[in-house]
């Protein structure tokens, strides 16, 4: 991670003349890709966003394969606000589920308050949160998250004040800001904190100073922190036990889950349409390269590989495989040829008697809705679909 290389000071530092600064993107995006490239980076799976606001971010990580479980919690969260909207699962999440689970839970609650239920995270995130704490909750602030809730990794981002002289108003950046720290400031608090809770603690920032002006640093400063492995030292605080009593004081505003393919029924659905996009090409190409027609004969399929999508290694496997077949008026495909195909494979994971009893699950469920009519030939020694 790159870390300041700038000086900590504005002495011998000259200002250029202020006039309005513009970031692309804007500097509050800049912070949440920040996390976003950090989530991805290290595949995290559960984080938590203390001082939510808009919830803009937890949607932004909502995407990311890796994540299972996000939380948010906001002192002013009210229920009525989070009825639905974009934290919920839209259409699309239902047609391709996800495959692995998501749960998102917004709570109303304080960053400096004890709930067990943000304990053992992989990423704690307070994205321009510290500077509103009075001195007595950033007190507090410490031993809560780092002591208490003690999460793998911690990102704490907060104004860089050496940059506020290059605003047109060099006062706060914002009227409920407690405090504005330069970097010293900021990295003095941080190491204190990383070494007292046995974390390392690294400093980069967003929002790149004007040209002239490189010697203030960041707009906004942050500072990750990474817990470490090792046996903390005789100086150091202990962890908390790997059981911690439960303790809920934060309220539960919003919650919502995904459809996942960990689930069976999104699983058999997803399972039967693949299988149905993939025998549905396989009767197209057929029906397009048939040369002759005997009642009651068995016609060999021949060529009848998907063209796109797949490489040259999966089109010869595929060919090798057992070919389809038509008999009279009814189309067969061995199953040994179907689980050959990229996205069927992968949810069965190459496993033949996975594919043969889900496929044949859903068909008794009346899971399976497909534009053709077609049924299932499923036996002990040969198993087939059969599109008629």
């Amino acid at each position: 991670m790159e870390e300041n290389k700038q000086c900590n000071s504005m002495d011998n530092c000259e200002v250029p003349s202020k006039k309005v600064i513009e970031f692309k993107p804007p500097v509050y995006e800049q912070r949440y890709y920040f996390v976003k490239n950090l989530v991805n980076r290290h595949g995290l799976r559960k984080i938590a966003d203390l001082g939510f606001s808009d919830a803009t971010l937890l949607w932004m990580l909502k995407y990311h394969r890796c994540v299972q479980y996000l939380v948010g919690v906001d002192i002013a969260a009210r229920p009525f606000e989070w009825g639905g909207g974009r934290l919920s699962p839209g259409v699309g999440g239902y047609i391709i589920p996800r495959e692995l689970d998501l749960t998102i839970t917004l709570y109303r609650g304080s960053a400096v308050q004890k709930d067990s239920r943000l304990c053992g995270f992989d990423l704690i995130t307070c994205i321009e949160l510290i500077e509103h704490l009075d001195s007595e909750d950033l007190a507090k602030f410490p031993e809560v998250v780092f002591g208490y809730f003690s999460p793998g990794m911690v990102v704490i981002s907060t104004p860089n004040s050496e940059f506020n002289p290059l605003f047109p108003a060099s006062t706060f950046r914002d009227p409920d800001h407690r405090f504005e720290w330069n970097r010293t400031q900021f990295q003095t608090w941080a190491f204190d904190v990383a070494k007292l809770y046995n974390y390392s603690v690294e400093f980069t920032g967003v929002g790149d100073p004007p040209a002239g002006a490189e010697c203030v640093g960041y707009c906004t400063q942050i500072g990750v922190f990474q817990k470490n492995i090792a046996k903390p030292t005789e100086s150091s605080i202990s962890e908390p036990e790997e059981h911690v009593p439960e303790e809920h004081v934060y309220e539960v505003v919003y919650t919502t889950s995904y459809p996942s393919l960990q689930q069976s029924k999104y699983f058999r659905l997803t399972l039967s349409s693949e299988s149905v996009k993939a025998i549905g090409l396989m009767k197209s190409r057929f029906l397009r390269g048939l040369r002759k027609r005997e009642d009651d004969q068995v016609v060999p399929l021949g060529s009848c590989t998907l063209q796109f999508g797949l490489t040259e290694a999966q089109r010869a496997e595929i060919e090798q495989s057992p070919k389809p077949y038509s008999v009279g008026e009814k189309f067969y495909v061995p199953l040994e040829r179907l689980i050959i195909y990229p996205k069927v494979n992968h949810l069965v994971v190459g496993s033949m008697e996975k594919l043969r009893t889900i496929l044949a699950e859903g068909l008794r469920q009346k899971e399976i809705k497909v534009r053709c009519r077609w049924s299932w030939l499923i036996t002990k020694h040969k198993a087939s679909l059969m599109s008629i």
